[in-house]
């Protein structure tokens, strides 16, 4: 007989175990399409949100904070001698970016001393942030004090306010006179200050020096030496505000105080002093 033929029948199925490489190349798309859309989703965000998420990348370890406020992602700078340049950028821009306060970008005067960084509201001889005469603030001063106030509410750094007149005789009142005059003032900015932003922890000082720091002094009676100086003190590492040795302004002619009187008490043993502001 002739030998039957051998069939040999072969199973169909998987070729085989292809391994997981493909999970991890899916995993890796996956994640590239995630961070584009977070990288889409910023660059349609607010200005303050993009730079919240700059300043993590650029400072991951925490040494600039950035901070979250009612307003929405705000950065808080810890403001010291080294970037207190920073600070003074930023205020100076977001007047700039307002037009009504634009026209008074002469009259504000920003510069970095050893006490901190120093910002200065200069009046005019119509009168530019105080209705003449009065420590009551006009449309402008709000404005302005307004817009500092929400900048300066999101640092750590302490805060302190100075009021200053020229050398007029002041003759309005028989027991009103510069001294009252610069710490009403004074009080005024800070007031509305608090109200617009300031931490209420967070102003340390409120000063009045009538005609004692001239600012123009070969000019005693010029109308930018009525001004409200606000200083943003620095803060050590410790967070602490550094006491600085010398006062802010090292102009010629400008005077040590030899007691710095604060609030609405300045004054009462010079009411005799004058000062038309």
């Amino acid at each position: 007989m002739p030998t039957p033929p051998i069939i040999i029948k072969k199973k169909s199925g998987h070729a085989g175990h292809h391994g997981g490489a493909w999970k991890v190349a899916y995993a890796d798309f996956v994640t590239a399409m995630m961070a584009l859309f977070i990288v889409l989703w910023l660059m349609n965000s607010n200005k303050k949100l993009q730079e919240a998420v700059g300043g993590y990348f650029k400072d991951p370890t925490g040494a600039t904070r950035k901070v979250v406020t009612q307003s929405g992602a705000g950065e808080n700078f810890l403001l010291t001698k080294q970037n207190m340049s920073d600070l003074k950028d930023q205020l100076q821009k977001s007047i700039r970016s307002i037009n009504d306060l634009e026209k008074l970008r002469t009259n504000v005067e920003m510069t970095v001393t050893a006490e901190g960084l120093r910002i200065e509201l200069l009046e005019s001889d119509k009168g530019t942030f105080f209705d003449s005469g009065s420590s009551a603030l006009n449309a402008s001063g709000k404005e302005m004090l307004a817009l500092l106030a929400q900048q300066l509410g999101s640092v750590p750094n302490q805060i302190s306010i100075e009021g200053h007149t020229d050398a007029k005789p002041f003759a309005a009142k028989a027991n009103y006179s510069n001294w009252e005059l610069s710490a009403d003032r004074a009080n005024a900015a800070r007031r509305l200050m608090q109200q617009a932003g300031l931490r209420s922890d967070q102003v340390s000082q409120v000063r009045g020096f009538a005609d004692q720091r001239l600012r123009d002094v070969k000019n005693p009676e010029d109308a930018s030496n009525r001004r409200i100086s606000i200083i943003v003190q620095y803060l050590s590492h410790q967070g602490e505000a550094e006491q600085a040795s010398e006062p802010g302004r090292t102009e010629p002619g400008d005077k040590p105080a030899t007691e710095a009187a604060e609030g609405e008490t300045l004054g009462k043993n010079k009411a005799d002093r004058g000062g038309q502001p």
